[in-house]
Protein backbone atom coordinates (compact mmCIF):
# COMPACT_ATOMS: atom_id res chain seq x y z
CA UNK A 1 0.00 0.00 0.00
CA UNK A 2 1.01 3.63 -0.40
CA UNK A 3 1.83 5.98 2.48
CA UNK A 4 0.09 9.33 2.07
CA UNK A 5 0.66 11.98 0.87
CA UNK A 6 1.67 10.31 -2.40
CA UNK A 7 3.73 12.02 -5.09
CA UNK A 8 2.26 11.28 -8.53
CA UNK A 9 4.45 11.55 -11.62
CA UNK A 10 3.87 11.27 -15.35
CA UNK A 11 7.17 11.44 -17.23
CA UNK A 12 7.14 11.52 -21.02
CA UNK A 13 9.64 12.31 -23.70
CA UNK A 14 8.88 16.04 -23.59
CA UNK A 15 7.05 16.88 -20.36
CA UNK A 16 7.24 15.76 -16.75
CA UNK A 17 4.01 16.30 -14.83
CA UNK A 18 3.72 15.93 -11.07
CA UNK A 19 1.02 16.16 -8.44
CA UNK A 20 0.40 15.24 -4.82
CA UNK A 21 -2.52 13.18 -3.55
CA UNK A 22 -2.97 14.10 0.13
CA UNK A 23 -5.30 11.20 1.02
CA UNK A 24 -7.28 8.41 -0.67
CA UNK A 25 -10.02 9.90 -2.82
CA UNK A 26 -8.90 13.48 -2.21
CA UNK A 27 -8.53 16.06 -4.96
CA UNK A 28 -5.23 15.89 -6.84
CA UNK A 29 -2.97 18.89 -6.16
CA UNK A 30 -1.31 19.64 -9.48
CA UNK A 31 2.28 20.94 -9.51
CA UNK A 32 4.01 22.97 -12.25
CA UNK A 33 5.01 21.05 -15.36
CA UNK A 34 8.69 20.76 -16.26
CA UNK A 35 10.45 19.95 -19.55
CA UNK A 36 12.71 16.90 -19.64
CA UNK A 37 15.14 18.71 -21.94
CA UNK A 38 15.63 21.53 -19.43
CA UNK A 39 16.36 19.46 -16.32
CA UNK A 40 19.27 17.00 -16.00
CA UNK A 41 17.39 14.31 -14.10
CA UNK A 42 14.00 13.48 -12.57
CA UNK A 43 15.08 14.27 -9.00
CA UNK A 44 15.85 17.84 -10.05
CA UNK A 45 12.53 18.13 -11.85
CA UNK A 46 10.61 16.83 -8.82
CA UNK A 47 12.39 19.28 -6.51
CA UNK A 48 11.46 22.16 -8.82
CA UNK A 49 7.83 21.03 -8.96
CA UNK A 50 7.60 20.64 -5.16
CA UNK A 51 8.68 24.26 -4.67
CA UNK A 52 5.08 25.17 -5.49
CA UNK A 53 3.67 22.72 -2.90
CA UNK A 54 3.08 23.84 0.70
CA UNK A 55 1.51 20.74 2.23
CA UNK A 56 3.02 17.84 4.18
CA UNK A 57 5.97 16.21 2.41
CA UNK A 58 5.16 13.18 0.25
CA UNK A 59 5.90 9.84 1.92
CA UNK A 60 5.74 7.63 -1.18
CA UNK A 61 5.59 8.00 -4.95
CA UNK A 62 4.18 6.32 -8.03
CA UNK A 63 5.65 7.45 -11.33
CA UNK A 64 4.49 6.58 -14.84
CA UNK A 65 7.31 6.42 -17.38
CA UNK A 66 7.17 6.52 -21.19
CA UNK A 67 9.05 3.30 -21.85
CA UNK A 68 8.98 -0.40 -21.01
CA UNK A 69 9.20 -0.74 -17.24
CA UNK A 70 11.20 -3.93 -16.68
CA UNK A 71 13.66 -2.82 -14.00
CA UNK A 72 13.75 -0.39 -11.04
CA UNK A 73 16.01 1.92 -13.06
CA UNK A 74 15.09 2.59 -16.70
CA UNK A 75 15.96 4.99 -19.49
CA UNK A 76 13.26 6.93 -21.33
CA UNK A 77 12.69 5.95 -24.96
CA UNK A 78 12.46 9.52 -26.29
CA UNK A 79 14.58 11.52 -23.82
CA UNK A 80 17.89 11.31 -21.96
CA UNK A 81 16.61 10.75 -18.40
CA UNK A 82 17.19 7.61 -16.36
CA UNK A 83 14.34 7.03 -13.91
CA UNK A 84 15.90 5.33 -10.89
CA UNK A 85 13.37 4.42 -8.18
CA UNK A 86 16.00 4.03 -5.45
CA UNK A 87 17.73 7.32 -6.29
CA UNK A 88 14.40 9.17 -6.22
CA UNK A 89 13.34 7.53 -2.96
CA UNK A 90 16.60 8.28 -1.13
CA UNK A 91 16.89 11.83 -2.48
CA UNK A 92 13.36 12.73 -1.38
CA UNK A 93 13.31 10.63 1.81
CA UNK A 94 10.40 8.48 0.64
CA UNK A 95 9.27 5.13 2.00
CA UNK A 96 8.46 3.63 -1.39
CA UNK A 97 8.77 4.49 -5.09
CA UNK A 98 6.77 2.54 -7.69
CA UNK A 99 7.40 2.77 -11.44
CA UNK A 100 4.79 1.84 -14.06
CA UNK A 101 4.47 2.19 -17.82
CA UNK A 102 2.97 5.53 -18.79
CA UNK A 103 -0.16 3.92 -20.22
CA UNK A 104 -0.91 2.01 -17.02
CA UNK A 105 -2.53 5.07 -15.38
CA UNK A 106 -4.12 6.24 -18.64
CA UNK A 107 -5.86 2.86 -18.77
CA UNK A 108 -6.89 3.23 -15.13
CA UNK A 109 -8.24 6.72 -15.82
CA UNK A 110 -11.00 5.50 -18.12
CA UNK A 111 -12.54 3.79 -15.10
CA UNK A 112 -13.04 7.20 -13.46
CA UNK A 113 -13.30 9.77 -16.29
CA UNK A 114 -16.84 10.85 -17.16
CA UNK A 115 -18.28 12.11 -20.46
CA UNK A 116 -20.94 14.04 -18.53
CA UNK A 117 -18.19 16.01 -16.75
CA UNK A 118 -16.49 16.93 -20.01
CA UNK A 119 -13.61 14.46 -19.67
CA UNK A 120 -14.42 12.64 -22.93
CA UNK A 121 -15.48 13.67 -26.45
CA UNK A 122 -17.25 11.00 -28.56
CA UNK A 123 -15.94 10.26 -32.05
CA UNK A 124 -18.86 9.13 -34.17
CA UNK A 125 -22.24 7.93 -32.95
CA UNK A 126 -22.70 4.67 -31.11
CA UNK A 127 -24.70 2.90 -28.43
CA UNK A 128 -23.61 3.13 -24.78
CA UNK A 129 -20.46 1.12 -24.01
CA UNK A 130 -20.86 -2.52 -23.07
CA UNK A 131 -19.07 -4.32 -20.28
CA UNK A 132 -15.75 -5.51 -21.64
CA UNK A 133 -12.16 -4.65 -22.37
CA UNK A 134 -11.24 -1.04 -23.00
CA UNK A 135 -8.28 0.14 -25.11
CA UNK A 136 -6.32 3.34 -24.62
CA UNK A 137 -3.80 4.79 -27.05
CA UNK A 138 -2.28 8.17 -27.52
CA UNK A 139 -0.08 9.97 -30.03
CA UNK A 140 2.24 12.49 -28.41
CA UNK A 141 6.03 12.56 -28.39
CA UNK A 142 5.66 8.82 -29.02
CA UNK A 143 2.67 6.46 -29.31
CA UNK A 144 1.49 4.77 -26.13
CA UNK A 145 -1.08 2.01 -25.86
CA UNK A 146 -2.62 -0.23 -23.24
CA UNK A 147 -5.79 -2.02 -22.23
CA UNK A 148 -8.09 -2.26 -19.22
CA UNK A 149 -9.55 -5.76 -18.94
CA UNK A 150 -12.21 -6.82 -16.41
CA UNK A 151 -11.25 -9.92 -14.42
CA UNK A 152 -14.11 -10.87 -12.10
CA UNK A 153 -14.49 -7.83 -9.82
CA UNK A 154 -11.09 -6.32 -10.62
CA UNK A 155 -9.51 -4.52 -13.57
CA UNK A 156 -6.29 -5.82 -15.10
CA UNK A 157 -4.12 -3.20 -16.78
CA UNK A 158 -2.06 -4.41 -19.72
CA UNK A 159 0.74 -2.04 -20.66
CA UNK A 160 2.01 -2.61 -24.20
CA UNK A 161 4.60 -1.47 -26.70
CA UNK A 162 2.02 -1.68 -29.51
CA UNK A 163 3.18 1.67 -30.86
CA UNK A 164 6.20 -0.12 -32.32
CA UNK A 165 4.15 -2.54 -34.45
CA UNK A 166 4.95 -2.32 -38.17
CA UNK A 167 2.63 0.01 -40.11
CA UNK A 168 2.03 0.09 -43.86
CA UNK A 169 -0.05 1.66 -46.68
CA UNK A 170 -3.45 0.32 -47.71
CA UNK A 171 -4.35 2.31 -50.85
CA UNK A 172 -2.69 3.92 -53.87
CA UNK A 173 -2.51 7.38 -52.28
CA UNK A 174 -0.68 6.05 -49.24
CA UNK A 175 1.56 3.80 -51.33
CA UNK A 176 2.69 6.85 -53.32
CA UNK A 177 3.98 8.70 -50.26
CA UNK A 178 5.44 5.68 -48.45
CA UNK A 179 8.87 5.81 -50.16
CA UNK A 180 9.22 9.40 -48.93
CA UNK A 181 8.51 8.66 -45.28
CA UNK A 182 11.47 8.85 -42.93
CA UNK A 183 12.34 5.50 -41.36
CA UNK A 184 13.31 5.15 -37.70
CA UNK A 185 15.64 2.26 -37.03
CA UNK A 186 15.01 1.18 -40.61
CA UNK A 187 11.28 0.71 -39.93
CA UNK A 188 7.94 2.45 -40.26
CA UNK A 189 6.02 1.59 -37.12
CA UNK A 190 2.80 3.04 -35.78
CA UNK A 191 4.80 5.54 -33.72
CA UNK A 192 6.78 6.70 -36.75
CA UNK A 193 3.61 8.20 -38.24
CA UNK A 194 1.29 8.48 -35.22
CA UNK A 195 3.11 10.96 -32.99
CA UNK A 196 4.09 14.62 -33.08
CA UNK A 197 7.22 13.82 -35.09
CA UNK A 198 5.07 11.45 -37.16
CA UNK A 199 2.70 14.23 -38.20
CA UNK A 200 5.74 16.22 -39.33
CA UNK A 201 7.04 13.17 -41.25
CA UNK A 202 3.71 12.81 -43.05
CA UNK A 203 3.77 16.46 -44.11
CA UNK A 204 7.34 16.16 -45.38
CA UNK A 205 6.50 12.97 -47.29
CA UNK A 206 3.48 14.61 -48.94
CA UNK A 207 5.62 17.60 -49.94
CA UNK A 208 8.34 15.34 -51.38
CA UNK A 209 5.78 13.33 -53.36
CA UNK A 210 4.33 16.56 -54.79
CA UNK A 211 7.79 17.99 -55.48
CA UNK A 212 7.16 21.09 -53.38
CA UNK A 213 9.01 22.56 -50.44
CA UNK A 214 7.77 21.69 -46.97
CA UNK A 215 7.32 25.03 -45.15
CA UNK A 216 7.11 23.50 -41.68
CA UNK A 217 9.92 23.02 -39.18
CA UNK A 218 8.14 21.45 -36.17
CA UNK A 219 4.94 19.42 -35.69
CA UNK A 220 3.05 22.37 -34.19
CA UNK A 221 3.57 24.23 -37.48
CA UNK A 222 1.44 21.61 -39.23
CA UNK A 223 -1.42 21.93 -36.75
CA UNK A 224 -1.34 25.72 -36.88
CA UNK A 225 -1.16 25.84 -40.68
CA UNK A 226 -4.09 23.44 -41.02
CA UNK A 227 -6.21 25.82 -38.94
CA UNK A 228 -5.36 28.54 -41.46
CA UNK A 229 -6.38 26.35 -44.40
CA UNK A 230 -2.92 25.42 -45.73
CA UNK A 231 -3.60 22.60 -48.20
CA UNK A 232 -0.48 20.58 -47.37
CA UNK A 233 -1.16 20.75 -43.63
CA UNK A 234 -4.84 19.87 -44.09
CA UNK A 235 -3.89 16.80 -46.12
CA UNK A 236 -1.27 15.78 -43.54
CA UNK A 237 -3.88 15.88 -40.79
CA UNK A 238 -6.34 13.96 -42.96
CA UNK A 239 -3.76 11.20 -43.43
CA UNK A 240 -2.91 11.28 -39.72
CA UNK A 241 -6.58 10.96 -38.77
CA UNK A 242 -7.07 8.01 -41.12
CA UNK A 243 -3.91 6.26 -39.91
CA UNK A 244 -4.97 6.77 -36.29
CA UNK A 245 -8.43 5.35 -36.97
CA UNK A 246 -6.95 2.28 -38.64
CA UNK A 247 -4.47 1.67 -35.84
CA UNK A 248 -7.11 2.19 -33.15
CA UNK A 249 -9.44 -0.22 -34.93
CA UNK A 250 -6.69 -2.83 -35.08
CA UNK A 251 -6.15 -2.55 -31.33
CA UNK A 252 -9.91 -2.80 -30.80
CA UNK A 253 -9.86 -6.11 -32.68
CA UNK A 254 -6.77 -7.29 -30.81
CA UNK A 255 -8.36 -6.82 -27.39
CA UNK A 256 -12.00 -7.23 -28.53
CA UNK A 257 -12.66 -3.94 -26.79
CA UNK A 258 -16.45 -3.85 -26.57
CA UNK A 259 -15.99 -1.46 -23.64
CA UNK A 260 -14.61 1.21 -25.96
CA UNK A 261 -11.46 2.79 -27.35
CA UNK A 262 -10.07 5.96 -25.78
CA UNK A 263 -7.65 8.30 -27.57
CA UNK A 264 -5.29 10.18 -25.25
CA UNK A 265 -1.99 12.01 -25.83
CA UNK A 266 -1.16 15.59 -26.59
CA UNK A 267 -2.39 15.71 -30.20
CA UNK A 268 -5.94 14.29 -30.20
CA UNK A 269 -7.52 17.01 -28.00
CA UNK A 270 -6.24 19.63 -30.47
CA UNK A 271 -7.95 18.03 -33.47
CA UNK A 272 -11.30 16.79 -32.15
CA UNK A 273 -13.19 18.31 -35.07
CA UNK A 274 -10.91 16.56 -37.56
CA UNK A 275 -11.27 13.20 -35.81
CA UNK A 276 -15.05 13.66 -35.83
CA UNK A 277 -15.18 14.61 -39.52
CA UNK A 278 -15.30 11.05 -40.85
CA UNK A 279 -11.90 9.75 -42.00
CA UNK A 280 -10.99 8.45 -38.54
CA UNK A 281 -14.21 6.56 -38.02
CA UNK A 282 -14.31 5.23 -41.57
CA UNK A 283 -10.82 3.76 -41.14
CA UNK A 284 -11.68 2.44 -37.67
CA UNK A 285 -14.79 0.65 -38.96
CA UNK A 286 -13.16 -0.83 -42.08
CA UNK A 287 -12.38 -4.19 -40.48
CA UNK A 288 -13.97 -6.81 -42.73
CA UNK A 289 -15.05 -9.44 -41.89
CA UNK A 290 -15.70 -7.68 -38.55
CA UNK A 291 -16.76 -4.25 -39.78
CA UNK A 292 -20.29 -4.63 -38.36
CA UNK A 293 -18.77 -5.28 -34.93
CA UNK A 294 -16.31 -2.39 -35.27
CA UNK A 295 -19.10 0.10 -36.02
CA UNK A 296 -20.59 -0.66 -32.59
CA UNK A 297 -17.40 0.01 -30.64
CA UNK A 298 -17.55 3.33 -28.76
CA UNK A 299 -14.61 5.66 -29.41
CA UNK A 300 -13.77 8.71 -27.32
CA UNK A 301 -11.03 11.29 -27.27
CA UNK A 302 -9.84 12.01 -23.74
CA UNK A 303 -10.00 15.78 -23.29
CA UNK A 304 -9.29 15.81 -19.56
CA UNK A 305 -5.88 17.54 -19.45
CA UNK A 306 -4.25 15.11 -16.97
CA UNK A 307 -5.62 11.58 -17.45
CA UNK A 308 -2.40 9.90 -16.27
CA UNK A 309 -2.38 11.78 -12.97
CA UNK A 310 -6.09 11.04 -12.50
CA UNK A 311 -5.38 7.38 -13.20
CA UNK A 312 -2.48 7.29 -10.73
CA UNK A 313 -4.75 8.83 -8.10
CA UNK A 314 -7.36 6.14 -8.79
CA UNK A 315 -4.74 3.40 -8.42
CA UNK A 316 -3.31 4.59 -5.09
CA UNK A 317 -6.76 5.42 -3.69
CA UNK A 318 -8.12 1.96 -4.45
CA UNK A 319 -5.17 -0.33 -5.23
CA UNK A 320 -7.14 -3.53 -4.68
CA UNK A 321 -9.33 -2.66 -7.66
CA UNK A 322 -6.46 -2.82 -10.17
CA UNK A 323 -3.99 -5.50 -11.25
CA UNK A 324 -0.87 -4.17 -12.94
CA UNK A 325 2.84 -4.75 -13.36
CA UNK A 326 5.36 -2.45 -11.72
CA UNK A 327 8.95 -2.08 -10.61
CA UNK A 328 10.26 -0.10 -7.69
CA UNK A 329 12.14 0.39 -4.48
CA UNK A 330 11.19 0.33 -0.82
CA UNK A 331 13.11 1.59 2.19
CA UNK A 332 14.28 -1.10 4.56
Amino acid sequence: MFAFPVLLGDIGGTNARFAVLPAPGAAVKLLPRTLTAQTPDPVGAIRIALEAYDGPAPRSAIIAVATRVDAPAIRLTNAHWVIDAEAIGKALDLERVTLVNDYTPVAASVAVLDEAKGDLAPIGTFAPPKHGARVVLGPGTGLGAGALVPVEDRLAILATEAGHIEFGPTNDEETAIWPHLERVGGRISGEVVLSGPGLFRIAKALAAHRCVDCPFTIPNDVLAAAREGNALAVDALRHFSRFLGRFAGDLALTFESSGGVFIAGGIAPRMIDILQSGDFRDAFDRKAPHDAWARKVPVYAIVNPEPALEGLAAIVSNPQRFIFQSQGWQAT
